[in-house]
């Protein structure tokens, strides 16, 4: 057994690609019509048959009040593993990601977290 596919709840798709791909660096896998939403997925550019990320829309009530929650008490939502923190962290902020947190040092592993635009807190780490 692996992990094939995790997702994130976006409350715009759109724009949840767009930040996700031009600014994160991801690349699109998949681009569905399902319904009013899409079956929408990105992978990392270094492993395109990896685990895929779902931008999936955050329409339903538990969906809404899971990110509200996660929010509210600060707790990122997602993790994604970076080789530099302080570099991306210092690229991304260049790009106008605004960080909740800047690169913060916790004995071997270091920290950020940042606003992905569509109502969630991503934490990088390595």
């Amino acid at each position: 057994m692996r992990i094939a596919v995790t997702s994130v709840f976006v409350d715009d798709q759109d724009k949840a690609l767009k930040f996700y791909t031009e600014v994160l660096g991801f690349q699109k896998k998949h681009d569905v019509p399902v319904g009013d939403a899409k079956w929408l997925t990105v992978v990392s550019p270094q492993d395109v048959d990896g685990i895929e990320l779902l931008l999936e829309p955050d329409g339903h009530p538990v969906a809404a009040a899971y990110k509200k929650g996660l929010r509210e008490d600060g707790i990122p939502c997602i993790q994604f593993g970076v080789d530099d923190v302080q570099a991306e962290f210092e690229r991304l902020r260049d790009l106008g990601v605004r960080f909740t947190q800047e690169p913060l040092k916790m004995g071997e592993v270091t920290t950020a977290v940042f606003d992905d635009t569509c109502g969630n807190l991503i934490q990088i780490a390595v």
